[in-house]
């Protein structure tokens, strides 16, 4: 398992090592102790599934303490662009974004520290996307920008035409970032 540092303290990319056959692949997606080794020391508590068509936008959210959440993410089957917005007031990318292409293919995976808001676009119908959190999911605890905020500048459309982005009720409801007081 390769362990990448990013540009933002605490963020990492994983690429599992993966052993292919004729039967197909294995790999390891999560082991505690080379996370440590790599400085990542997160106790997971819950497994989250989501299913989602092309154009579905998850996000921006995060959790405030004593909620907070670290996510570690990828996906089984289809492609995200997955976007994860530092905001930790006293770091050096403070609303600033970082963004991947996870899929089913690449297998990389996005470690997502507390601190961060986090999000993704659904670049293929019959997305799987699955993350481990290492905090419970608390209603009241939920903060988040809106997805495609100003300030932030995501290049989502990129990637999609904006007209086919679908996105929940409680995410066009969000603020935007300039707004935003962050608990962090």
């Amino acid at each position: 398992m390769n362990i990448i540092a990013t540009s933002f303290q605490d963020l990492f990319v994983i690429e599992p090592k993966i052993w292919e056959d004729s039967r197909g692949y294995f790999y390891e997606s999560f082991n505690s102790k080379v996370f440590q080794d790599a400085g990542i020391n997160a106790s997971f508590v819950q497994d989250n599934q989501s299913f989602s068509q092309k154009g579905a936008l998850r996000g921006l959210h995060a959790q405030a303490q004593p909620f907070a959440q670290g996510k570690l993410v990828r996906v089984i089957q289809g492609k995200v662009l997955d976007v994860a917005v530092d905001i930790r007031k006293n770091s050096p990318t403070y609303g600033k974004y970082f963004s991947i292409e996870l899929s089913g293919d690449n297998h990389k995976q996005l470690w997502v520290p507390p601190g961060f808001l986090h999000g993704f676009l659904t670049l293929e119908d019959h997305t799987i996307f699955t993350y481990k959190v290492s905090n419970y999911y608390d209603k009241a605890s939920e903060i988040g920008v809106l997805w495609n905020d100003t300030t932030l500048n995501i290049d989502w459309t990129n990637y999609i035409d904006p007209k086919e982005i679908i996105l929940s009720d409680k995410d066009l409801l969000l603020g935007d970032f300039s707004s935003f007081k962050s608990p962090f």
